[in-house]
């Protein structure tokens, strides 16, 4: 499952990831997609308070990050 979150602010990215989480069934992977300066740093805090695993969170180049979650 993908979220695509390019070119909200660092907090709706959050809040969008959170919304989504109410629907991923455990055991399934969600790859987020967001341009916000801090959401490396913000995704992994997420997931640490929220007790899901960062699978990965990427660079992609041009401010642009791909992360995966484990749900």
């Amino acid at each position: 499952m993908e979220l695509n979150l390019y070119g909200l602010e660092c907090s709706q990215v959050i809040l969008k990831v959170a919304a989504k989480a109410r629907e991923i069934p455990v055991g399934e992977t969600l790859e987020v997609l967001a341009d916000c300066p801090s959401f490396p740093k913000d995704i992994e805090a997420w997931c640490q308070k929220t007790g899901r695993t960062l699978l990965s969170c990427m660079d992609e180049g041009d401010g642009k990050f791909r992360a995966q979650i484990q749900f």
